[in-house]
């Protein structure tokens, strides 16, 4: 089994907005630092010029962002998220992202080679904004292991968002 996530945020204004670049200029560098990240397995991309699949959105959405990607495991997806240069981008998301009152993370579990898309991705996030965490649907706070068992995880909680 290998983790999926998707995050997704709303961004305070368009994506060439000057007032994004602080978001949008690395997203290349950071993108690239991901795929040299130990446990990664595929990222979400699109088909435009621009890196970061930053014109995807969730289905019957306009205005949310998504990533998705896919992990070995959750202490990797946690390492690249909370220890690398990806984590300057979470602590400044209020300058570029509207405060949301939801969930915007979820993770599950799925078949190694599995490929997940943005309709299982957002039914698994709306899964865990009904119900919180379960097996199918969890996040750094509660995460699950392959067989459904909550995890004790080799990081702190104290940096999850």
């Amino acid at each position: 089994m290998q983790l999926a996530q998707l995050n997704v945020a709303e961004a305070l204004y368009p994506m060439d907005d000057p007032r994004m670049d602080g978001f949008t200029g690395p997203i290349e560098v950071i993108n690239a630092l991901a795929e040299r990240s130990p446990g990664f397995v595929w990222r979400l991309e699109d088909d435009s010029e621009r890196d970061g699949a930053l014109d995807l959105r969730l289905p019957g959405e306009t205005d949310v962002l998504v990533n998705m990607s896919v992990w070995d495991d959750v202490d990797s997806l946690y390492h690249f998220v909370y220890k690398t240069a990806h984590a300057k981008l979470i602590r400044q998301r209020e300058d570029w992202f509207v405060p949301m009152t939801q969930a915007i993370l979820v993770l599950w579990w799925v078949p190694d080679g599995h490929i997940p898309d943005l309709h299982e991705a957002n039914e698994r996030l709306q899964h865990f904004r009904a119900n919180g965490p379960t097996p199918h649907a969890f996040s750094f706070n509660l995460p699950f292991d392959e067989a459904g068992q909550p995890m004790t995880p080799n990081f702190p909680k104290k940096d999850c968002a």
